[in-house]
Protein backbone atom coordinates (compact mmCIF):
# COMPACT_ATOMS: atom_id res chain seq x y z
CA UNK A 1 0.00 0.00 0.00
CA UNK A 2 0.88 3.74 -0.82
CA UNK A 3 1.83 6.14 1.97
CA UNK A 4 1.48 9.64 2.06
CA UNK A 5 4.02 11.94 4.00
CA UNK A 6 2.78 15.34 5.55
CA UNK A 7 4.77 17.11 7.90
CA UNK A 8 3.26 17.78 11.05
CA UNK A 9 3.14 21.08 13.56
CA UNK A 10 5.01 23.44 13.79
CA UNK A 11 8.29 22.85 12.61
CA UNK A 12 11.66 24.15 14.56
CA UNK A 13 12.69 25.89 11.14
CA UNK A 14 9.43 28.12 11.13
CA UNK A 15 9.46 29.33 14.95
CA UNK A 16 13.43 30.11 14.28
CA UNK A 17 12.17 32.40 11.22
CA UNK A 18 9.34 33.94 12.61
CA UNK A 19 11.95 34.44 16.13
CA UNK A 20 14.70 35.83 13.81
CA UNK A 21 11.82 37.99 12.20
CA UNK A 22 10.47 39.23 15.41
CA UNK A 23 14.43 40.52 16.57
CA UNK A 24 14.56 42.02 13.05
CA UNK A 25 11.88 44.14 13.35
CA UNK A 26 12.32 45.00 17.02
CA UNK A 27 16.13 46.16 16.07
CA UNK A 28 14.70 48.24 13.12
CA UNK A 29 12.12 50.33 15.43
CA UNK A 30 14.41 50.57 18.00
CA UNK A 31 17.01 52.16 15.55
CA UNK A 32 13.99 54.28 14.25
CA UNK A 33 13.84 55.97 17.93
CA UNK A 34 17.81 56.85 17.48
CA UNK A 35 17.54 58.28 13.87
CA UNK A 36 14.43 59.36 13.47
CA UNK A 37 12.54 59.31 9.97
CA UNK A 38 12.75 62.65 8.59
CA UNK A 39 16.36 62.90 8.32
CA UNK A 40 17.87 60.20 5.74
CA UNK A 41 21.28 61.45 6.55
CA UNK A 42 21.08 60.90 10.28
CA UNK A 43 23.50 58.18 11.83
CA UNK A 44 22.92 56.57 15.13
CA UNK A 45 24.35 53.50 17.32
CA UNK A 46 22.30 50.32 18.79
CA UNK A 47 24.63 48.29 20.79
CA UNK A 48 27.14 49.18 18.82
CA UNK A 49 25.94 48.84 15.37
CA UNK A 50 25.99 51.81 12.77
CA UNK A 51 22.25 52.63 11.96
CA UNK A 52 20.42 55.26 9.69
CA UNK A 53 16.82 55.29 8.20
CA UNK A 54 17.49 53.39 5.53
CA UNK A 55 19.44 50.52 7.44
CA UNK A 56 16.49 50.59 9.85
CA UNK A 57 13.69 50.16 6.89
CA UNK A 58 16.13 47.64 5.60
CA UNK A 59 16.26 45.61 8.75
CA UNK A 60 11.96 46.09 9.65
CA UNK A 61 11.46 44.69 6.24
CA UNK A 62 13.40 42.16 6.49
CA UNK A 63 11.65 40.92 9.47
CA UNK A 64 8.52 40.91 8.25
CA UNK A 65 8.92 38.91 5.46
CA UNK A 66 10.36 36.87 8.00
CA UNK A 67 7.14 36.56 10.06
CA UNK A 68 5.35 35.51 6.60
CA UNK A 69 7.38 33.13 5.47
CA UNK A 70 7.41 31.18 9.02
CA UNK A 71 3.88 30.52 8.51
CA UNK A 72 5.13 27.29 6.46
CA UNK A 73 8.23 24.76 6.55
CA UNK A 74 9.24 25.10 2.70
CA UNK A 75 9.01 28.94 2.65
CA UNK A 76 11.50 29.54 6.42
CA UNK A 77 14.01 27.33 4.31
CA UNK A 78 13.69 29.72 1.42
CA UNK A 79 13.65 32.65 3.69
CA UNK A 80 16.79 30.98 5.10
CA UNK A 81 18.56 30.99 1.94
CA UNK A 82 17.73 34.36 1.27
CA UNK A 83 19.11 35.74 4.55
CA UNK A 84 22.19 33.50 3.65
CA UNK A 85 22.61 35.35 -0.16
CA UNK A 86 21.74 38.86 0.82
CA UNK A 87 23.91 39.02 4.71
CA UNK A 88 26.77 37.00 2.84
CA UNK A 89 26.59 39.92 -0.10
CA UNK A 90 26.52 42.58 1.94
CA UNK A 91 29.49 41.20 4.41
CA UNK A 92 31.58 41.51 1.19
CA UNK A 93 30.65 44.52 0.32
CA UNK A 94 30.93 45.58 4.26
CA UNK A 95 34.63 44.52 3.81
CA UNK A 96 35.04 46.62 0.85
CA UNK A 97 33.31 49.94 2.57
CA UNK A 98 35.31 49.86 5.61
CA UNK A 99 38.79 49.17 4.05
CA UNK A 100 39.09 45.46 4.61
CA UNK A 101 39.25 44.68 1.03
CA UNK A 102 41.52 46.95 -0.75
CA UNK A 103 39.11 47.51 -4.28
CA UNK A 104 35.30 48.49 -3.57
CA UNK A 105 33.73 48.04 -7.09
CA UNK A 106 30.45 49.83 -5.81
CA UNK A 107 32.51 53.46 -4.25
CA UNK A 108 30.48 55.99 -6.07
CA UNK A 109 27.14 54.45 -3.92
CA UNK A 110 29.63 55.53 -0.87
CA UNK A 111 28.44 54.03 2.41
CA UNK A 112 24.25 54.17 2.36
CA UNK A 113 23.37 51.89 4.94
CA UNK A 114 25.67 53.25 7.57
CA UNK A 115 28.05 50.27 8.51
CA UNK A 116 30.90 49.52 10.49
CA UNK A 117 33.45 47.22 11.43
CA UNK A 118 30.31 45.88 14.18
CA UNK A 119 28.25 45.14 11.60
CA UNK A 120 30.62 43.79 9.20
CA UNK A 121 30.80 40.29 11.67
CA UNK A 122 27.09 41.08 12.63
CA UNK A 123 25.99 40.42 8.74
CA UNK A 124 28.32 37.51 8.79
CA UNK A 125 26.74 35.87 11.63
CA UNK A 126 23.22 36.61 10.03
CA UNK A 127 24.60 34.66 6.65
CA UNK A 128 25.65 32.12 8.43
CA UNK A 129 22.15 31.58 10.79
CA UNK A 130 20.56 32.04 7.39
CA UNK A 131 22.45 29.30 6.22
CA UNK A 132 21.43 26.89 8.88
CA UNK A 133 17.68 27.63 8.45
CA UNK A 134 17.96 26.80 4.76
CA UNK A 135 18.90 23.26 5.66
CA UNK A 136 17.48 22.67 8.83
CA UNK A 137 15.75 18.81 8.53
CA UNK A 138 11.96 18.63 8.93
CA UNK A 139 10.30 16.78 12.19
CA UNK A 140 7.73 15.32 13.63
CA UNK A 141 6.81 13.51 10.32
CA UNK A 142 3.08 11.70 9.89
CA UNK A 143 2.81 8.92 7.89
CA UNK A 144 -0.30 8.37 6.73
CA UNK A 145 -2.38 5.42 4.12
CA UNK A 146 -4.52 5.91 1.41
CA UNK A 147 -8.06 5.08 1.58
CA UNK A 148 -9.01 1.64 0.86
CA UNK A 149 -9.94 0.57 -2.45
CA UNK A 150 -13.52 -0.45 -2.42
CA UNK A 151 -14.86 -3.70 -4.13
CA UNK A 152 -16.52 -2.81 -7.83
CA UNK A 153 -20.16 -4.07 -7.87
CA UNK A 154 -20.69 -7.60 -9.35
CA UNK A 155 -22.26 -7.83 -12.76
CA UNK A 156 -26.37 -7.63 -13.20
CA UNK A 157 -25.93 -11.64 -12.64
CA UNK A 158 -24.91 -11.13 -9.07
CA UNK A 159 -28.08 -9.13 -8.11
CA UNK A 160 -30.08 -10.32 -4.75
CA UNK A 161 -33.40 -11.57 -6.13
CA UNK A 162 -35.29 -10.17 -3.02
CA UNK A 163 -34.92 -6.43 -3.93
CA UNK A 164 -32.58 -5.89 -7.15
CA UNK A 165 -29.24 -4.47 -5.47
CA UNK A 166 -25.86 -5.69 -6.08
CA UNK A 167 -24.46 -8.08 -4.00
CA UNK A 168 -20.62 -8.48 -3.94
CA UNK A 169 -20.79 -12.79 -3.32
CA UNK A 170 -22.97 -15.09 -5.09
CA UNK A 171 -25.71 -16.41 -3.44
CA UNK A 172 -25.12 -19.41 -0.50
CA UNK A 173 -25.94 -22.94 -2.61
CA UNK A 174 -28.58 -23.54 0.14
CA UNK A 175 -30.69 -20.57 -1.40
CA UNK A 176 -30.70 -21.71 -5.21
CA UNK A 177 -32.02 -25.88 -4.24
CA UNK A 178 -35.30 -26.68 -3.45
CA UNK A 179 -36.16 -28.12 -0.34
CA UNK A 180 -37.42 -31.59 0.85
CA UNK A 181 -40.41 -32.94 2.47
CA UNK A 182 -39.00 -33.06 5.94
CA UNK A 183 -37.06 -29.47 5.50
CA UNK A 184 -40.72 -27.60 4.73
CA UNK A 185 -42.37 -25.78 6.95
CA UNK A 186 -46.20 -25.68 6.31
CA UNK A 187 -47.75 -21.72 5.40
CA UNK A 188 -50.28 -21.18 8.61
CA UNK A 189 -52.38 -19.37 6.11
CA UNK A 190 -52.73 -22.03 3.61
CA UNK A 191 -51.65 -25.08 5.43
CA UNK A 192 -49.78 -26.09 2.10
CA UNK A 193 -46.50 -27.02 1.31
CA UNK A 194 -45.48 -25.77 -2.70
CA UNK A 195 -45.03 -28.91 -4.49
CA UNK A 196 -42.32 -27.27 -6.88
CA UNK A 197 -40.07 -27.01 -3.78
CA UNK A 198 -40.38 -30.67 -2.20
CA UNK A 199 -38.14 -32.90 -3.62
CA UNK A 200 -39.10 -36.13 -5.04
Amino acid sequence: MTHRIKVAGLQPVQLLAGLAGIAFIVFGVVGFTRTGVGDWAAQSYVLGFSVNPLHNTVLVAVGVLGLLMALGSGLARLYGWLLFAGFAALFVWDLMITGILAQNPADEYGNPLAVNTNDNWLHLGLAVFGLLLAVMPARRKLVEDEEPVVPEPRSEAFRDERDGTPITEPLPAARREPITQEQAVVDPNTERVSKDKIKH
